[in-house]
């Protein structure tokens, strides 16, 4: 199925003869360029794989069908949300579906009409209806189209705020309570909010939106709703001014992640940790979503990855062919390593969202070896062996009990990959690619 995802999402986007641009089953070793017919290295390396669609529409299409699968009934979602493809406001927040209660991934239309890549995502994934929200196949958000013969819910139409509040509310009925936590996200800078979207699908937490300076009425209703929640700011106070956030503080409690660009935007995201809030990304041994700043509604589009499969944060580039240095030491930092088997290590994955143009093919090679696990300089001592003591007398058990029977030993512990170093002993470092 997931073939079929990246063979739907080159289809509806780059039509690039180039090697590697459209994964086809069934070649043979007779056949010419096989290995690139197959995908490699554009849809997958071994440690990244590529949704390589050449807009949002068609990289939804790709995730919906990699997430989930019409070929059984277990693996069908319980519906589709359906946004248009020019709200980007309306995809972060409507992300929140793909959460546990409703599980339903963001397809894009065009206005009323759907195109074909939806279309087709729409009759392969077969939704099977969610009873928390009478049993609707799909939710509409806003003015957009839905196929007939589908059970429907409804986002009214409105402007970003409202869109945000009724998206908010809907959730709410689904889950049957309002969350105590809630994202608050500039509604003017979509690369400071994309983020957001990742979040929203694994945890149910709602976005809500502000403009820099000013708490529109829809938000504050719906932050009065949720009664004194704890209130994340997402981005710096050039987008998201102090004075918004002093306001914010009568609503709630309110902390700020922050960065001074976009890409460190994100990764401060990814890092962060207040309770159980936040993706605390520190370690090796997590998944994570790359996708184009350039291209909000990917955010949408990508968010089903953040909730399923090796789950992670959304990290954003700006630029085809150059990797942000801020984006290149997160995944440094995170790099796993082993001391004497990678068999028992753990290990990092991305997923690509967009073609070449978006995230190159030397990017792809970039990351997919920031990704490797590698061995530790340091692990092994090159110390001689100290000599083997003499045997000893060895003294009997007690009366009653038979050797190996009386007091537990205390448990071992496993030393953690991240090979933390003793009082004794310096850190071991792993071995840095040369990139």
């Amino acid at each position: 199925m997931l073939t079929a995802a990246a063979i739907t999402a080159a289809g509806c986007g780059e039509q690039s003869t180039q090697a590697g641009s459209k994964p086809v089953i069934g070649r043979k070793g007779s056949d010419s360029q096989a290995g690139s017919a197959l995908g490699f290295p554009a849809f997958a390396t071994k440690n990244t794989t590529r949704v390589g669609g050449s807009d949002p529409t068609a990289n939804a299409a790709g995730v919906a069908q990699a997430v989930f699968s019409g070929e059984l009934q277990s693996a069908r979602p319980r519906a589709i949300t359906l946004v248009d493809r020019g709200d980007w406001q309306a995809g972060v927040a409507a992300s929140v579906f793909m959460s546990p209660t409703v599980r339903a991934p963001v397809l894009l239309t065009d206005g009323s009409s759907i195109p074909e890549a939806t279309r087709d995502a729409l009759s392969a994934l077969k939704p099977t209806g969610s009873s928390k929200l009478g049993g609707a196949q799909v939710i509409r958000v806003g003015g957009v189209g839905a196929p007939s013969g589908l059970r429907a819910a409804q986002v009214v139409p409105g402007n970003p705020f409202a869109m945000a509040l009724a998206i908010d509310q809907l959730q709410t009925k689904a889950v049957g309570k309002p969350s105590d936590t809630v994202v608050i996200a500039s509604g003017e800078r979509a690369e400071f909010a994309m983020p957001a979207a990742g979040w929203a699908a694994k945890s149910g937490d709602p976005v809500l939106y502000v403009t820099r300076d000013a708490i529109p009425p829809e938000t504050r209703a719906a932050l009065a709703f949720h009664q004194q929640p704890k209130i994340y700011v997402l981005g710096p106070t050039s987008v998201i001014s102090t004075k918004t956030e002093k306001a914010l503080r009568r609503l709630g409690t309110v902390k700020r992640i922050t960065g001074p660009d976009a890409a460190t935007n994100a990764i401060a995201f990814a890092r962060y940790s207040d309770g159980p809030f936040g993706w605390d990304i520190v370690d090796p041994g997590h998944g994570v979503v790359v996708a184009s700043s350039t291209h909000p509604l990917d955010a949408a589009a990508a968010a089903p990855l953040s909730a399923s499969g090796t789950y992670g944060p959304l990290l954003l580039v700006d630029e085809a062919g150059k990797l942000p240095a801020p984006f290149v030491q997160f995944l440094l930092d995170i790099e796993p390593g082993y001391e004497k088997d990678p068999v028992r290590g753990v290990y990092n994955h991305a997923w690509l969202v967009g073609d070449r143009n978006t995230i190159s093919l030397a990017d792809q090679a970039r990351i997919d070896t920031l990704l490797e696990i590698a061995p530790v300089s340091g692990a092994q001592s090159s110390a001689p062996p100290a000599p083997a003591k003499p045997p000893t007398k060895s003294t009997p058990p007690p009366k009653g009990k038979a050797p190996g029977k009386g007091t537990p030993a205390p448990k071992s512990t496993t030393t953690p990959k991240s090979l933390l170093p003793t009082p004794t002993q310096p850190k071991p470092s792993i071995l840095r690619k040369s990139l």
